[in-house]
């Protein structure tokens, strides 16, 4: 034709040189080709029997169907030597001249290249018709009686699939010479290295490149990890047309966008992926054809940001299999946040009008669609799916298109299952990082948010806690009325206008998060309920707290009000003896100060022996906690009543260890349970530890307040108690075991908070209170006596016994929150931004350290592990560092200058009264009460010494707050002189109220449930979460599981086996085999990740590897069978799984 076209003056790129040269080189790979199959075998072997045994070993190895009673971890070690093996077999063969030729045609100019695949395709499409047309004759010929020759239609269906040849099997072939040289150790060489870029190149160009080869079902990894990310920064599309060949598999290409529709589509190429063989009536016969159509539409659907359907509309069983593609495949999609969008072509109608014309025909899809999404919901045991819409983005109207007859394209998609190209569930093995990346921002901002409200409610809650003291106090002193109910009230209606304003911010700030522009935020929308749910739990808990707190203060201010009005009493009466006997001292001959003092003594046991001293009641505190621990067990059955009935003195528990009685371990007695004695004895003895442990903790800081004993302590305790014991309630501790329990810790709490309330009251005992400032009042009196100036000392004994301990006690209460900002903007702040940053901080730490009793220590005791790694952390941040002496001295210094601003007003009042009334001195104890009122919502004064302070006091208010200005500086100085010091960092950190290491350990720790396999924590999010999850698990044998007949640790990992066909038994079968894939059945909260590659967990395995003897000698049993390929993981491999695992790019992540 190319002559006849020159001959007519007709101008043809055919004679163009590029385009003969790449005709010429397509020419020399063609001609050699006789026998289709033939060639196959010998020009393009790696693509042979191989690679598809391959493929089938890849599937195993993530599917595990046929690992039956075997070991999974040594099952899936055999199926990787095989692989190795076929892997070498591949390597064993050299390039084959026709490849040698067609990568070097590749590598010529752009130009040339488009025209030898052009050629290619034209020669290699002549070639497959010629052969096909007779296969297909005698095909129809036996398809007319197709009951009797299945064999031969199947021999047929063979031999037409394998007289199919195109550019793609020589691009496959390129793809499996890379795939089998990066097998090597030490990888390929540079001509392979080469053949990435060339493919590359292609897809830039707009060249079809092949997805998915379709006569194996696989992936080439190798080959397309380079290019990954093409995936996820591209907008792909999906649509069916034909190629003319019988072809199997999913094929990809890039559209250039245009410069001015980049920023509309926010994208630079349009993706295009093209499926090829679905539904083939030729290929039908062949063996796995079902399910490889099942895997490649839902690999497609699944890639795809819009799905355009091609139904016909008279064919109803064709568009029912449409359906429950689209249905399966995107209600999958829902589990990842995804919700594209769905276009339905519809074929054969009329004209393009049909569209108004087919009213009713959309109202009934749309009912089917709804229908086959309640039978997919129910299949995939998602009971919320009820409607099309809920799983994609469908409008009747808008997303329906009709075309005429003419417009007709290859027949629409395969029904899919539970199918992925590997993984059988589409949902556990998509692992995708944009959605992790998502959750990690949203957990980050969270925790800030939530921290904020938090450190604003303890803040709230101390200045009421110091108005509370402060006002019991003012009344004592006026000895004026005092409503406690309406305090109370009044500050819980405070607080609750605080907590609502807090929530808003928080509730309303996460809105904000979900409205922003990033395209991955849509992503973690499933999560958005959960998060809401957490900080409304988060209000509550706080409330609960706060509400608690104020009540306890209330108390027991309220309690030492007669007190307070006693003492009060009593420094008035001795105010007023002093006085008198300075009056009676004058008017004799001159006294000495020895003569003053033995008037002054016989005055003080005079009226000492006057006075009538009534202090606290002592109350029965061992009576009341014996009380609450009954309220606490009313419930229980008359075992627990029983055992309370034999308890006559509660502070005669809780002195020995605590250990489990014989009558408790009727919880082990069944023959099933005796399987599981060991490791439950260990996981119970732990989890006492930790209880009893916590427990004394709490008390000790409760004593430490040196405060009165309340009922809400105990009240905070058993909660505390029964959230750890209902934690831990899959190992089947009785009724009679947690009592006895909570009758041990009672009686420990008894004794110590009856001896706080005995010191106590000790220690405001009215007359102790009076005997401690004696010797003050000696002072003053011979110091009235003379006339001497008592303002330096009464300004000295403000100072340094009202103002600094005052001072003290307000820094100490405020550090604990900014010790946590100081950790959370430090240089390991990302290590407390998330749960999953936490965990991968701490792995690698254990990692570097290497150390198997802290690996012990993490896995069956993490939570006391990590308050204890938290501790340290923070002990090691603040020795190092000069963290904490720049917030003590920060504290210090902000508070002392609000003192110099109350002490200025005071004088300002002090001027204002004299100007105001005329008066010609005010008073210095109306100038101290007024620095007093300034101060009365940031420091408690103590009443004693202030008392003390006031009494006998003639200083003149000028000269007082002269001195104290002076001493104040001098008083700021010396508490800095102490804190530039330091100190013991452990002592200060753990006597704060608020202990900083709690608030991250809280942060950090989460819900506190572990895998109920390997006890992996979880790292999910908030409080509320609806799921629990882990990045990576580990074998179940590090935390004491054993093969029963042998006594060997257990080397399996949950992860694993999750992906299998292997069962387990456990308490919570009751010792039957339950299959490990319908984990959630029992453990619904559950979502275990399956992951069955060779590397999964590679940080655990080397972990296991390197000290099975250790754990095994720990459990007393024997070491756990290894596989081989764990023992060749090394500490960098272990460093490197653990990044993948949680997803961090470089070490300092």
């Amino acid at each position: 034709m190319s002559i006849v076209a020159v001959e007519l003056g007709i101008h043809v790129d055919e004679n163009y040189i590029r385009c003969q040269r790449g005709k010429q080189k397509a020419d020399a790979i063609t001609e050699r080709i006789s026998d289709i199959p033939g060639f196959k075998e010998k020009e393009l072997p790696l693509q042979g029997t191989s690679w598809k045994q391959l493929a089938k070993l890849e599937k195993e190895e993530c599917r595990l169907k046929k690992a039956g009673k075997k070991n999974i971890e040594m099952y899936k070690n055999e199926l990787s030597d095989q692989k190795q093996e076929l892997r070498a077999q591949q390597r064993a063969h050299n390039i084959s001249e026709s490849m040698s030729r067609f990568i070097s045609a590749m590598s010529g100019s752009t130009e040339e290249r488009k025209y030898f695949l052009k050629w290619m395709r034209i020669n290699l499409d002549n070639l497959s018709r010629k052969s096909l047309s007779l296969f297909r004759a005698d095909y129809k010929e036996l398809c007319q009686n197709s009951s009797e020759n299945k064999e031969r239609i199947a021999e047929l269906d063979r031999k037409i699939s394998s007289c199919s040849l195109g550019t793609e099997h020589f691009l496959r072939e390129m793809a499996q010479l890379y795939e089998s040289a990066c097998s090597l150790p030490k990888g390929p060489t540079s001509k392979i290295q080469l053949l990435p870029r060339l493919c590359a190149e292609l897809l830039q160009e707009g060249f079809p490149l092949e997805l998915v080869d379709g006569d194996a079902s696989n992936i080439p990894l190798q080959w397309s990890t380079g290019k990954s990310t093409l995936l996820n920064t591209m907008f792909g599309i999906q649509f069916a047309v034909s190629s003319g060949r019988c072809t199997r598999g999913a094929f990809m290409l890039l559209i250039r966008v245009k410069e001015d529709f980049k920023r509309q589509l926010g994208c630079d190429y349009i993706m295009v992926i093209d499926t090829e063989g679905l539904k083939s009536p030729e290929l039908a016969q062949l063996d796995e054809s079902y399910e490889h159509d099942n895997e490649l539409a839902t690999l497609v659907v699944g890639l795809s940001d819009i799905t355009v359907i091609n139904i016909a509309m008279e064919n109803s069983t064709e568009m029912k299999d449409i359906l429950q593609i689209v249905v399966h495949a995107f209600l999958r999609m829902t589990e990842v946040g995804k919700k594209p969008c769905c276009q339905f072509v519809h074929q054969n109608v009329p004209d393009i009008s049909a569209h108004h014309k087919n009213m009713r025909d959309r109202k009934l899809l749309l009912e089917q669609l709804n229908e086959m999404t309640q039978a997919a919901a129910k299949m995939e045991k998602k009971g919320n799916n009820q409607r099309f819409t809920d799983v994609m983005e469908y409008d009747p109207e808008r997303n329906n298109w009709y075309i005429p007859g003419l417009w007709h394209g290859t027949p629409p998609m395969a029904p899919v299952n539970a199918g992925y190209i590997k993984y059988e569930n589409f949902i556990f093995s998509f692992r995708n990082s944009l959605v992790a990346d998502a959750y990690a921002q949203l957990c980050t901002e969270f925790y800030k948010w939530e921290w904020a409200f938090r450190k604003n409610m303890y803040s709230w809650s101390r200045e009421a806690e110091t108005k509370v003291s402060n006002t019991v106090m003012i009344a004592a002193q006026a000895q004026s009325s005092f409503n406690a109910a309406n305090l109370l009230s009044s500050l819980k209606r405070e607080a609750s206008v605080e907590l609502a304003k807090g929530e808003k911010i928080i509730l309303d700030n996460l809105t904000e998060f979900y409205k922003r522009p990033e395209r991955q935020i849509h992503l973690v929308e499933k999560y958005k309920e959960d998060f809401i749910s957490t900080a409304k739990t988060t209000r509550r808990e706080t409330e609960n707290s706060v509400i608690n707190k104020l009540e306890a203060a209330l108390e027991i201010r309220k309690g030492m009000l007669r007190l307070e009005s006693i003492k009060n009493n009593h420094t008035a009466i001795m105010e007023q003896k002093v006085l008198n006997l300075i009056e009676k001292c004058r008017k004799c001959e001159a006294l000495s100060d020895d003569q003053l003092e033995e008037e002054f003594e016989t005055m003080w046991n005079e009226t000492v022996e006057e006075l009538q001293f009534s202090g606290l009641e002592e109350r029965e505190i061992v009576q009341e906690i014996h009380h609450q621990l009954r309220a606490n067990l009313e419930r229980e059955g008359s075992s627990v009543q029983e055992m309370l009935s034999k308890v006559c003195n509660l502070s005669e528990f809780g002195k020995e260890p605590f250990e489990v009685k014989n009558n408790f371990k009727e919880m082990i007695k069944k023959w099933w349970k005796k399987l599981f004695r060991d490791e439950q004895k260990v996981k119970i003895n732990v989890m006492i530890d930790d209880i009893i442990k916590c427990s004394k903790q709490f008390v000790d800081e409760k004593v430490r307040t040196r405060s009165d004993y309340h009922n809400t302590y105990m009240i905070d305790l058993f909660g505390m108690v029964d959230e750890k014991l209902g934690r831990k309630r899959d190992l089947g501790t009785n009724a009679e075991f947690q009592a006895s329990l909570k009758i041990h810790i009672c009686g420990h709490a008894a004794r110590e908070f009856h001896q706080m309330h005995l010191d106590f009251i000790q220690a405001n005992d009215p007359r102790h209170c009076l005997e401690q400032y004696k010797g003050q009042y000696c002072t003053d009196f011979k110091d009235l006596f003379h006339k001497r100036d008592q303002c330096q000392k009464k300004a000295e004994e403000f100072t340094y016994n009202c103002l600094a301990p005052a001072l003290k006690e307000y820094i100490t209460k405020s550090l604990g929150p900014e010790l946590v900002d100081e950790v959370l903007t430090g240089e390991k702040a990302i290590h407390f931004s998330t749960r999953t940053f936490f965990q991968f901080s701490v792995l690698k730490k254990l990692l570097s350290e290497d150390n198997f009793e802290d690996f012990v220590n993490y896995t069956i005791n993490y939570e006391t592990f990590v308050q204890g790694w938290i501790f340290e952390q923070m002990v090691k941040q603040f020795t190092e560092g000069d963290d904490l002496r720049k917030v003590e001295i920060k504290q210090l210094n902000g508070m002392v200058k609000r003192l110099k601003e109350a002490i200025v007003n005071a004088k300002t009042k002090a001027s204002e009264r004299v100007a105001g009334r005329g008066v010609e001195d005010p008073t210095i104890q109306q100038f101290i009460q007024d620095i007093c009122s300034d101060l009365h919502k940031d420091l408690v004064i103590p009443k004693d010494p202030l008392e003390v302070v006031l009494a006998l006091n003639t200083a003149k208010p000028e000269d007082f707050s002269r001195c104290l200005m002076v001493l104040v500086d001098e008083m700021e100085q010396s508490f800095t002189a102490e804190f530039q010091k330091g100190g013991n960092v452990r002592t200060r950190l753990t006597s704060l109220p608020f202990q900083p290491q709690k608030e991250l350990f809280n942060r950090v720790f989460g819900c506190g449930k572990q895998c109920p396999f390997c006890t992996t924590p979880c790292e999910a999010g908030g409080k509320d979460h609806t799921e629990h999850f882990a990045s990576i698990h580990r074998p179940e044998g590090m935390v004491g599981c054993k093969i029963m007949h042998s006594r060997k640790l257990v080397s399996d990992i949950c992860s694993s086996s999750v992906a299998s066909e292997s069962k387990f038994r456990s308490r919570k079968t009751e010792g039957e085999w339950h299959p490990y894939k319908d984990y959630r059945s029992l453990y619904p909260d559950w979502r275990i990740q399956p992951d069955a590659s060779i590397q999964a967990s590679d940080y655990w395995k080397y972990i296991f590897n390197r000290f099975n003897k250790q754990f095994a000698k720990k459990y007393d049993v024997n070491p756990a069978d290894i596989p081989p390929l764990w023992k060749q993981i090394t500490k960098d491999q272990a460093m490197e799984s653990l990044k993948e695992s949680f997803q961090m790019k470089t070490e300092g992540d």
